[in-house]
């Protein structure tokens, strides 16, 4: 395979933008390949959450990119039980799912990453993980952004609570930051990323789902 040039990736994107030339294809391949293995494996002999995608709330940190044009999405799933916001943050960045995009971003780009740091930046010990920095934090959500900045990931919890029901709505938001094409001078994502679009959505789901049934099947709610 070529000598890889440049890899983007978003924390929570769900998905590597890659400049590597004619290679390009087959490495979106063998990644998309190996996550359709995961969701599959995983959804035998057991129901998984259902993830559907919404608009974002008012108050998600995220939300700032949707009002300033660029391209932002949010998915969401409800479990039974109180949920942390610590809990889903270190479930999410330890899943089977995402530790494939860890790995790629250590063989990519030298960005390493454990699970003992991924439990420290849900602790708010850390403001750095793999390619990514912690760009904004409130009581219940978490902002990233990717070490290029042109891309953002987001997660909030919100308890759910009435006379019938204890849950947790479990959010999980991307923004992709457009730039200025020299050529043409508008704003636009780029063909990577535009590329991609499809796949980042898939992945997505499969990232929020898998860690959402983690989640689900603890002993107890953290």
């Amino acid at each position: 395979m070529g000598k890889l040039r440049n890899v983007n990736s978003a924390l929570g994107t769900g998905f590597v933008a890659h400049v590597l030339g004619p290679e390009d294809e087959v490495v979106c391949t063998v990644i998309d390949v190996r996550v359709r293995y995961v969701h599959s494996r995983t959804s035998r002999g057991c129901t998984l959450p259902s993830v559907h995608r919404c608009p974002l709330p008012e108050t998600a940190l995220l939300i700032r990119y949707a009002r300033g044009g660029a391209y932002t999405d949010c998915y969401a799933t409800e479990i039974p039980g109180l949920v942390s916001h610590k809990a889903l943050v270190s479930a999410f960045y330890t899943t089977v799912p995402f530790k494939l995009e860890r790995w790629i971003l250590e063989w990519a780009v030298q960005k390493p990453s454990t699970d003992s740091e991924a439990a420290d930046l849900a602790s708010g010990l850390r403001d750095d993980f793999a390619a990514w920095r912690v760009e904004a934090r409130a009581d219940n959500q978490l902002l990233l952004s990717d070490y290029i900045e042109r891309t953002r990931s987001w997660l909030m919890t919100v308890p759910i609570q009435d006379s019938e029901r204890v849950s947790t709505r479990l959010y999980f938001g991307s923004a992709i930051v457009p730039v200025t094409n020299p050529k043409t001078g508008i704003s636009e994502l780029g063909l990577a990323f535009r590329a991609l679009l499809g796949f980042h959505k898939m992945y997505s789901l499969v990232l929020l789902r898998s860690a959402a049934s983690r989640l689900a099947r603890r002993p107890s709610a953290e």
